[in-house]
């Protein structure tokens, strides 16, 4: 418990309070999340268990994988348990968990993007060093760092979260912990606060973004010497891979690069990224990925 908090517990006003919608809450959410542990466990069992898939790509991929099924664990659960309870309360120790964890995977998640950024970037305009540059090893150690990044900037979160006092108000309008409705509720002027938020959060989102779509402009740019099947090749890689990338950053930056504003929309712009990116994640790479796919069919057929 922090030592200036007198309120123990927080009640999550969720999406809606309409009973009936609730239940559509429940029935829609519960769907949606189940296939999300389903797609990505299905990448991250067919990779771990693949010979064909074996290249940095599918390594980088795994770890998406994983990091979208536990992210998507932080938020979807509580939203669904919710939705059918009458007793809408989360203690102080578990909002703060709920904030670490959502950082964390939701960090890891950006790293992963860039990650596979720069190894399609490496394999479209490094073509004859690829495998020298993106060895198993270096790969290893690019996630690492991933997940120390992460850490660092969840903890930094944290920080700031068990620094704010709560007194009075205790009803956090949104359906998870985080930041933003958290500043609301605190009795202290949040406005350094809110820019170490924006600073942090923001700064990671918006960075981040940038790197990718220069990363893409690249890419594009040195297709043009390629042949026209290997330009579609590479294309139908960057496309998918770009569709996240714009699916994700697009809410994030919405949410965390404005000053201490919060609206209405908020909640469902959310849902965007910590419900809709890991469900859409692995039917983008599986869809538009021939590889994935016949490598899933050879594993699944051949143990059914």
């Amino acid at each position: 418990m922090a030592m200036n908090s007198s309120v123990s517990e927080f009640i999550l006003f969720g999406l809606t309070q309409d009973p009936r919608k609730q239940k559509a809450i429940f029935g829609v959410f519960l769907m949606f999340y189940l296939a999300t542990l389903l797609g990505n466990f299905l990448i991250v069992v067919t990779i771990k268990r693949s010979r064909t898939l074996g290249s940095p790509m599918y390594f980088f991929l795994f770890y998406l994988s994983f990091a979208d099924a536990c992210f998507s664990t932080t938020t979807a659960p509580r939203l669904i348990v919710d939705a059918l309870s009458q007793q809408k309360t989360i203690s102080y120790n578990e909002c703060m968990t709920q904030v670490f964890s959502a950082h964390l995977f939701g960090c890891m998640e950006i790293f992963v993007l860039i990650l596979m950024a720069f190894d399609r970037y490496v394999a479209i305009c490094k073509p004859l060093r690829y495998t020298t540059i993106m060895n198993r090893h270096v790969c290893t150690v690019l996630v690492i760092l991933g997940w120390v990044g992460s850490c660092i900037h969840s903890s930094a979160q944290i920080f700031l979260a068990l620094r704010l006092p709560f007194c009075g108000p205790n009803v956090i309008d949104h359906y998870f912990c985080d930041l933003q409705p958290l500043l609301k509720l605190a009795c202290m002027d949040t406005y350094v606060i809110n820019l170490l938020v924006v600073s942090n959060s923001g700064a990671i989102c918006m960075v981040s973004f940038i790197i990718l779509l220069i990363s893409y402009v690249i890419i594009l740019y040195s297709l043009r010497n390629y042949s026209a099947e290997g330009r579609r090749k590479a294309l139908s890689t960057c496309t998918s891979h770009f569709i996240v990338v714009v699916l994700f950053f697009g809410p994030c930056i919405f949410i965390y690069t404005r000053p201490a504003t919060t609206f209405p929309v908020d909640k469902v712009v959310a849902v965007f990224y910590t419900i809709g990116t890991p469900l859409l994640n692995p039917l983008i790479y599986t869809l538009r990925n021939a590889e994935v796919k016949n490598a899933m069919k050879k594993l699944w057929c051949s143990k059914v």
